[in-house]
Formats: C-alpha cells, structure tokens, sequence
C-alpha cells in the first residue's frame, strides 16, 4: 500500500511540474524544501538518523538548486541579497545534520517561508515570464 501511496504523489507531482509556470515550479521547490526540513527535524528529533539525514539532504538539494536558478546578471540586488541567504540557508542545514541540532532548521524554515510569502504575492500576469519572454 504505501509503495502505491508514493507512486501516486510521484505521478502527482510529475503531472503538476509538466503543466507548471516557472513561477509554480519555484513556489513548489520552496514548499517541498519547507516539508523535507519539518519531517527531517521530526526524525533528528525521535532519533532516527537515517530519515534525518535523508529529509536534511533532500531539502539542502532543493536549496541548492534555488540557488543555482538565480539570474545574477539580471536579477541584480534581490538576486545577491537572495544568493547570500540561500548560502546561509546551505550552511545552516548542513551544521543541524551534522551537529544533530534543531534551531538551525528552525531559522531555515522560517527563512523559506518569508521568501514564499513574498513569491506567493507576485501578481499572476508574471508567473510565466522567463529570460526568453522578459
């Protein structure tokens, strides 16, 4: 049953990335990376290593391609303001999985959600505009 369960979100998420606006793809990179720090904290936190370290490594994935998705030519300030926290970011997972350390994901998350909150917020006449179409 479970195999199935995540068969089903993996063609979910597939079908959803498919039909989805640059825009989309980032707001669902924000809140996957969001998921994978809470449930890599709940495991840190019952002490299983092994899903801690899975989830933490998944979400600093994420991240890192955050990062790697910046225009910093074109994106100016905002792009090197968002390039330092995302380092920060990189950092701060890297030092709770090692160090088994809860507050470091706790800033990350609420990092992520600010820069979410702030994406989400972008009017939808911008959600497709990439290089090609600015």
């Amino acid at each position: 049953m479970r195999g199935s369960l995540q068969v089903y979100k993996k063609v979910s998420v597939d079908s959803q990335l498919s039909a989805a606006s640059p825009h989309k793809v980032i707001q669902m990179l924000m809140a996957g990376a969001i998921e994978r720090l809470i449930q890599g904290k709940a495991a840190m936190l019952q002490g299983d290593i092994a899903v801690k370290g899975e989830r933490l490594g998944k979400a600093l994935d994420i991240v890192i391609s955050l990062r790697t998705c910046l225009s910093m030519d074109e994106g100016g300030e905002i792009a090197s303001n968002l390039d330092a926290l995302y380092d920060f970011m990189i950092r701060q997972i890297s030092e709770a999985n090692r160090d088994n350390l809860d507050a470091p994901i706790d800033d990350v998350i609420d990092i992520l959600r600010e820069i979410k909150s702030a994406w989400d917020q972008i009017p939808a006449e911008y959600h497709n505009i990439t290089q090609a179409g600015a």
